[in-house]
């Protein structure tokens, strides 16, 4: 390695690596020779290495590999260097690497040549890096807490669990079709009935959606499930996991990102959807009629909430709360949602209009989404059956009924707490990153013009 080449002065040295730079002329070259540790400055000169090896310094180019020993002093300049005395051609680089003064900086060059970009642009690289990092302390946080992880399918033969239109294939030895999945939600609860109490996933999800900067059709997510738990116990898991992992990583709790200075240090700021519209948009939902309702959402140009293409109060009121997210800059969990917000959820123990679920927004983005699970397989039967009515209205983000799950919470399902948090969302906040594909290695992208 280079790094330890560095450290062993005047001693003889054997390291491999990319040739990043080409100075001299006539019998003495210096280049720039650089692998994953860091780079070294090589001394050849033709005294040294003979005419034959000497012949092979012309052949070479910026991005060749080679492999060279010598012994390690440093220059005049004070640079620490290898008088090289052999060297080998490794590998020819056939196509020329960008200019290092002008660099690599085309967007979209970028995102189709991520190799080239990881080579010229370090920051780049630093955030995949960062990444590993990342999912690693989710992973031990995780485990410490007592969650075993586990591994749900990705071809399901009824896909669930979220609102979102799948990816469809054709699954051949089975005559039949399936679908990437969306969500891990449906195939982790099966295990907590099965009498696994704490489970958790990462892994990649598959919706057929639009590509934006904070949305990638592949992208990945940790869910988990924890018996006898409840949506408050999630919030103080994410809070723990957001904050503990940026100080692992980062060395502090705050961060840059989207131009704001956060913190995300617990504990975070509570706040129900109803409060959150009575405080950025003066407008208290309770006082408003249906029909009140529309005319507000009018008013604001927002299209009505429908399920079935029907006017839905609670898809119209959380359509309204959209208005308010880009307000949510310090970290927040915005609680009890409408009910009609999603099947899977337990309704609120307080008010049968509303449900257990929050989701957590940083400067603006929601980064994830939580319930206390729904456990009542007869309930659970009404809300997928409504959920299928509105798809054969035309509702294609809604999901099928899901018989088997159905079957399985007929065999009891404990008081449940779940817990989806984005894992690319995740690192975009703590590496301060704009643009989801800039934390993916390879990002979905359109076909080039």
């Amino acid at each position: 390695m280079v790094s330890k080449a560095r450290e062993m002065m005047d001693k003889q040295v054997r390291v491999s690596g990319r040739i990043t730079a080409i100075r001299g002329h006539g019998k003495l070259f210096f280049m720039d020779l650089r692998d994953e540790s860091g780079k070294i400055q090589l001394l050849i000169s033709k005294a040294v290495v003979g005419d034959e090896q000497f012949e092979l310094v012309g052949l070479l180019d910026q991005g060749d590999f080679i492999e060279t020993g010598g012994s390690v002093a440093k220059t005049t300049a004070g640079e620490i260097s290898i008088k090289v005395d052999s060297l080998a051609i490794l590998s020819k680089s056939l196509r020329p690497l960008p200019d290092s003064w002008y660099g690599f900086k085309n967007i979209e060059e970028r995102y189709r040549k991520r190799y080239v970009d990881f080579l010229m642009n370090p920051e780049s690289k630093r955030v995949i890096e960062l990444r590993s990092k990342i999912v690693s302390e989710v992973r031990k946080l995780l485990e410490d807490e007592g969650f075993i992880e586990v591994e749900t399918p990705t071809l399901q033969p009824i896909y669930g669990g979220a609102n979102a239109r799948p990816f469809e294939t054709y699954y051949n030895a089975l005559k039949r079709d399936f679908f990437l999945k969306i969500s891990d939600e449906l195939y982790l609860k099966r295990l907590i009935i099965g009498g696994f109490e704490k489970v958790y996933e990462i892994d990649h999800d598959f919706r057929n959606e639009g590509i934006d900067t904070t949305h990638n059709p592949e992208f990945t997510m940790m869910e988990c499930y924890w018996a006898y738990a409840d949506y408050n116990d999630m919030m103080t898991l994410t809070e723990r996991l957001y904050s503990n992992i940026a100080k692992k990583v980062l060395g502090t709790t705050k961060v840059k990102y989207l131009g704001h200075e956060i913190d995300l240090k617990a504990p975070w700021q509570r706040m129900s959807m109803k409060e959150a519209l009575k405080k950025y948009l003066k407008v208290d939902v309770d006082d408003l009629s249906d029909q009140k309702l529309k005319e507000e959402l009018k008013k604001r140009g927002i299209d009505e909430g429908k399920r079935g293409g029907v006017f839905n109060r609670g898809l119209s009121i959380f359509a309204l709360f959209e208005l308010v997210e880009e307000s949510l800059i310090a970290p927040v969990f915005i609680t009890d949602f409408p009910k009609e917000t999603t099947s899977l959820c337990k309704l609120h123990r307080n008010n049968e209009d509303l449900i257990e679920r929050f989701e957590p927004y940083i400067a603006g983005q929601e980064v994830g989404n939580a319930y206390t699970e729904l456990n009542d397989p007869a309930l659970q039967r009404h809300f997928f059956e409504e959920e299928a009515k509105a798809k054969a209205g035309g509702d294609k983000n809604t999901h099928p009924i899901d018989e088997d799950f159905l079957t399985a919470m007929e065999y009891g399902m404990p008081p449940t707490g779940g817990l989806g948090l984005g894992i690319d969302r995740m690192v975009m906040v703590i590496t301060g990153t704009d643009s989801i594909r800039d934390v993916i290695a390879f990002p979905t992208l359109k076909d080039k013009k």
